[in-house]
């Protein structure tokens, strides 16, 4: 069997596409307080449902402020989920579009926590 590659390539258009809807689309005030990226989108083998990493940086938010920017930036996503499925549909023209499941990416904070070890020895 060979390797079906159709999953990756629909993850990275659905990336593609739901980054340019923040740039230019997306008008919710929650979005507009902090700098978002879209950092991968996993897509399952049956393209039923994609998983959408988000990263959100914000220049005045403090550690204890961090957990609400994140739930903040997730409930605007979510709010927005059938406004982005209707436009990766238009796009792809897909017969099917996958479900949209937002998640707050946590490899940054975990790759400055490593920093932190490392420069601390």
């Amino acid at each position: 069997m060979g390797k079906n590659y159709r999953p990756g390539r629909i993850g990275e258009e659905i990336r593609r596409i739901v980054s340019e809807m923040i740039l230019r689309e997306l008008k919710d005030p929650r979005l507009q307080s902090c700098m978002v990226s879209v950092t991968a989108v996993d897509v399952t083998k049956d393209h039923s449902y994609a998983t959408v990493f988000i990263s959100a940086v914000s220049a005045e938010t403090v550690d204890s402020e961090d957990a609400e920017l994140k739930k903040e930036v997730l409930a605007a996503f979510n709010s927005a989920k059938g406004f982005i499925r209707n436009e990766i549909g238009r796009e792809l023209e897909l017969r099917h579009v996958p479900e949209l499941i937002f998640k707050f990416d946590t490899s940054l904070e975990y790759g400055r926590h490593m920093d932190k070890l490392i420069d601390s020895l």
